[in-house]
C-alpha cells in the first residue's frame, strides 16, 4: 500500500533553484496576533526555510522532512533570511502543529503554547535562549536536534520552526484589553516515526442550512451544506470531497464530483468545511450525501448523510398570514352585520304598536 508523504506531494517544479524560494515564501507565516496560532502565508520581509547546503545560496526544501525510530536523534539547520534594509530581531522556537477548526488551514502554535509533541522533541542551538538578530539583507543559520522519545508512535508528526518578530508592529483591541500584534514566519517540519501506519479518515456533523426567495421559483434558494472531516489514522492525508443530493422518488439533484480540498489534514485533527449550494430545491425531500476519500488510498473513503425537507416557508408564512388576516377582517365584517341586523329588529320592534290595555313598561 503506497502512502502520500508531503515530498511527493511537491511538482517537480518546486525543485528547481529559481522556484524554490516561491515555494517556501508560499509556506511561511503572515501577521501572527500574540495568543492566536499561525496561518500560512508569506509575509515578505522575512524567510523561515531549511538551510541550504554549503555552498549554496538556495535550497530544494521547500520544508523539512524526516523519519527516525524511536529514540533516535536527528540532525538540521534552519535559515532566517531577512530581505528589509533593518536589522531584525527574532525569537526563535519550535512548535506543534494543527489545523484551524474552521476551515482547516495548517497552522503553528504560538510561543505562549507549550508544545507537546514533535515542537517538544526539537532542542534549537543555544543562542534561540535569548534574540536572534538578523543583519539587513543577512541570514542567520540556526543548527537544531531532534530527539525521537523512545516511546513515540508510529506515523507522521508535524510542527514547525518558527521567528518571531520582537517588535510591537501595532495594537489591537481585545475586548477591555490591549494585545501587542507581532509577526511570525514559520517553516513546517514533518517528521515520520516508522511502524504501523493505519490511515484513517471521517466525514461526520453534516448539516445543511438554507434561505428561500420571498416568492418561490422567482430565484434560487440559497443552500449551504456544512461537514467535518476527521483524520483518525496516524498519518497526514489530503482528502477529496464529493457531495450529491437526491430528491424524493430518487431523482438527483444535485452533483459535485470528488476535488481536492487542498488541506493537508494532519492527525487527530477535526475541521469543518462548507459548501455553497446556489440553486436548492425549493419545495422537495432532500438526502444529502458527503463523501471523502484520498487520492492515493483507494480503499480509505468516508460517506455521510443529512435529510432536509426544502420547503417555501418565508412564502408559506406570508401566506398563512394573509389567510388569517382574511379570515379576521371575514369575522369582522360579519360580526358588523349581525350587530346592524340587531340594530334593525330593536327599531323595528319599538314602531309596532303596543297592544290594548298592554302595560308599557319604562
Amino acid at each position: 500500500m503506497r502512502f502520500r508523504t508531503p515530498l511527493r506531494a511537491l511538482p517537480t517544479a518546486v525543485r528547481a533553484p529559481l522556484l524554490a524560494l516561491a515555494a517556501l515564501l508560499a509556506l511561511v507565516f503572515p501577521p501572527l496576533l500574540t495568543g492566536g496560532p499561525a496561518a500560512a502565508a508569506d509575509n515578505g520581509t522575512w524567510g523561515v526555510f531549511p538551510t541550504p547546503p554549503a555552498g549554496a545560496a538556495m535550497t530544494d526544501r521547500a520544508y523539512f522532512f524526516h523519519q527516525g525510530a524511536a529514540g533516535t536523534t536527528v540532525d538540521d539547520s534552519v535559515t532566517i533570511l531577512n530581505s528589509s534594509d533593518r536589522e531584525l530581531a527574532f525569537q526563535v522556537f519550535a512548535t506543534d502543529a494543527t489545523n484551524t477548526p474552521s476551515g482547516g488551514a495548517f497552522a503553528l502554535r504560538p510561543v505562549e503554547t507549550k508544545p507537546k509533541d514533535l515542537g517538544a522533541w526539537v532542542t534549537l542551538a543555544p543562542e534561540t535562549a535569548t534574540t536572534v538578530t538578523v543583519p539587513p539583507k543577512g541570514r542567520k543559520d540556526i543548527p537544531f536536534t531532534v530527539r525521537v522519545p523512545a516511546d513515540a508512535t508510529p506515523g507522521d508528526h508535524v510542527g514547525g520552526i518558527v521567528a518571531l518578530n520582537t517588535a510591537v508592529e501595532g495594537i489591537r483591541q481585545d475586548g477591555k484589553v490591549q494585545v501587542g500584534v507581532k509577526r511570525s514566519v514559520g517553516a513546517r517540519l514533518y517528521f515520520r516515526v516508522p511502524g504501523p501506519l493505519t490511515p484513517g479518515l471521517s466525514v461526520e456533523d453534516v448539516r445543511v442550512t438554507r434561505g428561500a426567495p420571498l416568492v418561490p421559483w422567482t430565484k434560487g434558494a440559497r443552500t449551504t451544506v456544512t461537514y467535518a472531516l476527521v483524520n483518525r489514522g496516524n498519518v497526514v492525508i489530503e482528502p477529496r470531497v464529493a457531495l450529491s443530493a437526491e430528491g424524493l422518488f430518487g431523482r438527483r439533484v444535485w452533483e459535485r464530483p470528488a476535488r481536492d480540498t487542498k488541506l493537508v489534514l494532519l492527525p487527530g485533527q477535526r475541521v469543518e468545511l462548507t459548501e455553497p449550494w446556489s440553486d436548492g430545491p425549493q419545495f422537495d425531500w432532500v438526502t444529502v450525501d458527503v463523501t471523502a476519500s484520498v487520492a492515493d488510498l483507494p480503499d480509505l473513503t468516508s460517506t455521510s448523510s443529512a435529510d432536509f425537507l426544502a420547503v417555501p416557508w418565508a412564502a408559506l408564512g406570508t401566506l398563512l398570514v394573509l389567510a388569517g388576516a382574511g379570515l379576521a377582517l371575514r369575522a369582522l365584517r360579519r360580526r358588523r352585520r349581525d350587530r346592524e341586523g340587531e340594530g334593525h329588529r330593536e327599531r323595528e320592534r319599538e314602531r309596532e304598536p303596543s297592544a290594548p290595555g298592554a302595560a308599557r313598561t319604562p
